[in-house]
């Protein structure tokens, strides 16, 4: 479901792939997905907890293969799903492991593989110089290593996610692209090429950041890029370490939402740092309010180039008070007002030139319908830097203060304007290495007398460093028990033991904030 353009006709459509007997892509509702957090080995737990977020909503679950014992335990785990009555599609999550990979492949509908650690090499940040021909070179090893893979998907009717996360490319692609958009969506078509040499077209496609701009860009990118070489798969979305509560919230309404509204993406992961079912209903409100009923949106709000991130800029929160539009020092906002249709889609009626500002009126009671709708609305422009003020209105129960706050978590998640400090922690999976909610709530408890730090909490090594790529600081699951301490991409304390790792962070970050700390 694409559009990358600037115009208003239907778009062109993804290409449908079936995930067992589930179609996804074309004119096929949005699917929706979670992963569970158990371990994979624990059969009854996975199970019960597949269960719950199949009974939530979800289409399809996933499940972390760390090791060829977990992927083959997903034999197990799936024939209790199947035994209850569900035939929802598994996935099996891979990380550095070809092996299990080619194992979960004959047992589950797809296989979620990384290229940047599947069979390049797993990412050390040292640039890796090479000459055409040992970069070509290179690219013939993997598509050597990934042709079992490729025969056994072929034989097994099983499709492929080739899913590359903004941090964790490859030094080879880095070193040439940068941890940029356009080296996301080369490490994708490298694999795209592989695949397509193969007739193998089983496929879908991500490109997924934490960052709301990067996400945007990269799959604006990719689209435009299989466009122009004649091809169109399904596009999964997702923001990556969203976070918890109302942050994680706005964050993914706001990045998911953007993609959405201009006819991009055919399934989503809503990724909070919470139990996995309570993504679903997340991810459905979005859906729902972007796409309608029949989960496709039918007239996409047309791209717009992006503005100058690093500008200077820093958008209102403007309050309506006795029929004036005021500003946070009271003194009158004169912008020009963008109205809103809300016939389904939403659209503008005008744009949002320098100068205008956004004002939907929403007709909610319930706060976090509010939360969702109006980041997943309001979210792309701000991500593209177009309005220089914000003011949501509210006709149900909601009022106040809330709205006001609601403005601000906005912005923050866009990273238009930072007003406290920003954290991003993965979602929870089977690799997680700690009680991943526990420790967000420590972290921010511990850190929130400080302002304007970002700071990443990450279940394992697979979520960190590299995909905590911007943080000030890293609180990263190291083992059982253990906890790497990161200042930016480099670990200063290695497995501190968990009960002393909020104390090490604090001495951290106190002393570089304060040289006679």
């Amino acid at each position: 479901m694409t559009n990358a353009g600037n115009n208003r006709e239907t778009p062109r459509k993804s290409a449908s792939v079936l995930i067992g007997r589930l179609p996804l892509g074309g004119h096929y509702p949005v699917r929706i997905q979670s992963m569970t957090n158990t371990d994979t080995l624990d059969t009854k737990s996975s199970v019960a907890q597949c269960i719950r977020i199949i009974e939530a909503g979800a289409d399809m679950v996933r499940l972390a293969a760390q090791g060829i014992k977990e992927a083959r335990n997903l034999e197990n785990i799936k024939r209790e799903v199947r035994k209850a009555g569900f035939s929802t599609p598994l996935i099996a999550d891979i990380h550095f492991n070809p092996a299990a990979a080619e194992t979960a492949a004959r047992i589950v509908e797809k296989v979620r593989i990384n290229p940047g650690n599947y069979a390049d090499r797993r990412a050390s940040f040292i640039r890796n110089e090479l000459s055409e021909k040992e970069y070509n070179e290179e690219l013939e090893r993997i598509h050597e290593r990934i042709l079992p893979l490729i025969n056994i998907c072929r034989e097994n009717d099983t499709a492929i996610r080739v899913g590359i996360n903004h941090g964790s490319l490859s030094d080879r692609i880095m070193t040439r692209y940068g941890n940029t958009p356009e080296g996301m969506v080369q490490s994708a078509l490298e694999f795209i090429n592989i695949f397509r040499s193969e007739n193998f077209t089983r496929l879908v496609l991500s490109v997924k950041s934490s960052d709301t701009g990067v996400l945007l860009e990269s799959n604006r990118l990719l689209v435009k890029r299989m466009q122009e070489n004649g091809m169109i798969f399904p596009v999964h979305l997702g923001v990556t370490e969203a976070g918890e509560g109302e942050d994680g919230r706005v964050r993914s309404a706001a990045g998911t939402g953007a993609l959405l509204s201009e006819g991009i993406g055919d399934t989503i992961r809503v990724s909070l740092s919470e139990d996995p079912e309570k993504e679903i209903p997340v991810a459905r409100e979005i859906v729902d309010f972007l796409c309608g009923p029949r989960g496709r949106i039918r007239t996409p709000v047309p791209a717009q180039d992006f503005v100058t991130r690093e500008r200077l800029w820093k958008p209102e929160v403007i309050t309506y008070n006795e029929g004036r539009y005021l500003k946070e020092d009271n003194s009158p906002f004169s912008g020009r007002m963008l109205i809103f249709n809300f016939n389904s889609p939403p659209l503008l009626s005008g744009r949002p030139d320098a100068g205008d500002y956004l004002n939907p009126v929403f007709d909610e009671d319930d706060p976090e319908k509010l939360v969702i709708r109006a980041s997943a609305l309001l979210g792309r422009y701000f991500i593209l830097r177009q309005p220089e003020g914000i003011c949501i209105s509210n006709r149900g129960k909601v009022q106040g203060e809330t709205l006001r706050d609601l403005s601000f978590s906005i912005l923050q998640a866009t990273e238009a304007r930072i007003t406290r400090n920003r954290y991003i922690s993965c979602p929870t999976c089977g690799r997680t290495k700690f009680n991943l909610q526990d420790a967000v709530r420590k972290v921010k408890e511990a850190t929130s007398h400080f302002s304007g730090l970002k700071i990443a909490v990450m279940g394992c090594i697979v979520n960190g460093p590299g995909e905590m790529q911007g943080a000030d600081y890293g609180y990263v699951g190291a083992g059982i028990g253990k906890v790497h301490v990161y200042r930016g991409m480099v670990p200063v304390y290695k497995n501190v033991p968990e009960e002393e790792a909020i104390a090490r962070l604090l001495e951290l970050i106190n002393a570089d904030l304060n040289p006679d700390y």
